[in-house]
């Protein structure tokens, strides 16, 4: 008998051990999938002044050329994710992206900037629905959510590091060009695209060789392996379209605050305020780096303190609060005086912004039948990336060229694009709770 329980606690903290390497792989993964993504909003003004566009192009190239492919192959991949091998799919992913990263270090004009990083977003679209539905298996329904939070951190430590580590490449590429010189006909801005590409190669035969796939699980329904079909899947999805369309919309009108922030603070930085690009990556990258992560790792023990005075549907509750107070904080950019003032506002924005992050997605994870839940997420990554990426930095750009006619004047543009979108985001994640409640109390008598 204690042979067998000596066995059985190996075996547990083995598959612990598993687990945790599994999460920090798809945590980095997304870590260099956000650099990937997000380095370009450092280098808007050189690529402007090379190239010879104005932010409008420049917003597309931050928006539709990522948004189009992404949510073009999202779906693609969520169907692909729910009936084949996750951990391949990742590779393929993982591996694409950098590659197509690295080329846009070799555009020379809009369009082969465009198509590269057209190729950057296609490649993403696999990463949500591999690696929700893989951390929904690795981890049981009371774990999920810190599972799903320390993944989560990824946007903020991506975000961050993609500032950090493009403005040092940006303040040291005369000297990486005197010893690499087979860069030596980039420019720095094209430099950055291709030194930040490269991790992700090797990332990409990291996971080939050391991720497993896991046996599928189930929280919802008691067959785990049981497939559904196009039609049962759009009809569970319609029956419950009064939380799942409000969620979905309520989610992704607060992510236009991630990436117009992103996009544009740097940009408003340099520009009414003349910060270096370097400055820029310690300046703003780092609190992002920091309190995005921090806020993303309390959002569960605060969820916990909701559920705790009875609240069923703490997730959700929470994004509503914050809610209120990210709308506050992005209108205060309008009238921000110093820099400080820019980085502090936009940085807590974030801060709260991030807070129920992990707590919603696990909370979707939930509710969702396992061979759905690659559907669920991709239909969250599309709708986030047509309002946030693709959206997002185009509204700004269009508000600073055509309607104040003044590129100095984005902070009006960004503060009207953000507030609005995060009271909108509110109201509609306040219309959820109700449904989300009778969700939770359906997936409870089971």
């Amino acid at each position: 008998m204690a042979a067998v329980t000596e066995s059985a606690e190996r075996a547990g903290t083995t598959l612990r051990t598993g687990t945790s390497y599994a999460l920090f792989l798809l945590t980095f993964a997304y870590t260099l999938a956000y650099v990937d993504r997000q380095v370009l909003n450092l280098l808007v003004d050189p690529i402007k002044r090379d190239l010879l566009l104005g932010d409008t192009q420049v917003s597309l190239l931050q928006g539709l050329s990522f948004m189009a492919a992404y949510v073009a192959f999202g779906p693609l991949f969520g169907r692909w994710v729910d009936r084949g091998n996750r951990r391949n799919i990742l590779v393929f992913g993982v591996i694409a992206w950098s590659v197509c990263s690295a080329l846009c270090g070799f555009a020379d004009s809009f369009w082969s900037l465009f198509l590269a990083r057209a190729g950057v977003g296609a490649a993403e679209a696999c990463l949500s629905p591999v690696a929700w539905s893989l951390i929904a298996d690795y981890f049981d329904r009371e774990r999920l959510p810190r599972a799903m939070s320390l993944f989560m951190i990824a946007p903020s430590l991506g975000g961050g590091l993609a500032l950090v580590a493009g403005g040092a490449i940006i303040s040291f590429s005369a000297d990486l060009v005197t010893a690499v010189p087979v860069f030596a006909h980039l420019s720095a801005w094209q430099l950055v695209f291709v030194l930040t590409a490269l991790p992700g190669i090797v990332l990409g035969l990291v996971l080939l060789a050391s991720l497993k796939e896991p046996p599928r699980t189930n929280s919802v329904r008691s067959v785990a392996a049981e497939h559904f079909t196009l039609r049962e899947t759009s009809t569970f999805f319609m029956a419950r379209r009064a939380f799942y369309g409000r969620f979905y919309f309520g989610v992704s009108s607060l992510a236009i605050i991630t990436y117009a922030l992103a996009a544009w603070i740097p940009a408003l930085l340099m520009r009414n305020h003349a910060v270096s690009p370097g400055s820029v990556g310690l300046m703003y990258g780092m609190p992002v780096l920091l309190f995005g992560s921090a806020a993303v790792l309390s959002g569960p023990w605060v969820g916990r303190q909701l559920a705790a005075r009875g609240h069923v549907d703490a997730p959700l509750r929470l994004e509503v609060m914050v809610g209120v107070a990210v709308t506050f904080l992005c209108a205060g950019i309008a009238i921000a005086p110093t820099p400080v003032a820019i980085v502090a506002l936009a940085v807590g924005a974030m801060f709260f912004h991030n807070l129920p992050l992990a707590l919603a997605a696990a909370a979707l994870q939930t509710v969702t039948p396992n061979r759905m839940r690659g559907v669920a997420a991709s239909i969250y990554v599309f709708v986030a990336s047509v309002l946030g990426i693709g959206v997002a930095p185009t509204l700004v750009a269009l508000l600073t060229d055509y309607v104040f006619r003044d590129p100095h004047l984005v902070h009006l543009a960004l503060a009207l694009v953000c507030a609005g979108s995060a009271a909108f985001g509110t109201w509609m994640l306040a219309g959820a709770l109700p449904h989300y409640r009778a969700m939770v109390r359906e997936l409870e008598s089971h």
